[in-house]
């Protein structure tokens, strides 16, 4: 089995942290259940906005409504603090952005 020291003593990567966090990012690319599950948890105990969890989800927001919805859990309706809608107006900036 190939551990994380293995890949940096081979210098792929510079540390081990570099090692988890490329690990996580397939990982979650590949398992979009996991993104999902992800992105209700910090929705519902970190209180990121619905835009937040959508991008988090890589699903738009109207479909991470859906799924909240499908699963029972309450939607939190409108940011608290301007910080709060100029991080919601981002997310969905960056979900409307054509990909190139």
């Amino acid at each position: 089995m190939v551990t994380v020291q293995d890949l940096v003593k081979a210098k792929l990567y510079a540390d081990d942290n570099a090692v988890i966090v490329d690990a996580l990012r397939h990982l979650l690319r590949n398992r979009p259940d996991l993104r999902i599950n992800l992105a209700i948890y910090r929705y519902q105990h970190e209180a990121i906005s619905l835009a937040q969890a959508a991008d988090l989800a890589g699903v738009s927001w109207p479909q991470m409504r859906d799924i909240l919805r499908e699963r029972g859990i309450p939607l939190q309706l409108g940011p608290e603090t301007v910080e709060e809608a100029r991080a919601e107006v981002d997310a969905l900036d960056e979900e409307l952005r054509p990909r190139s």
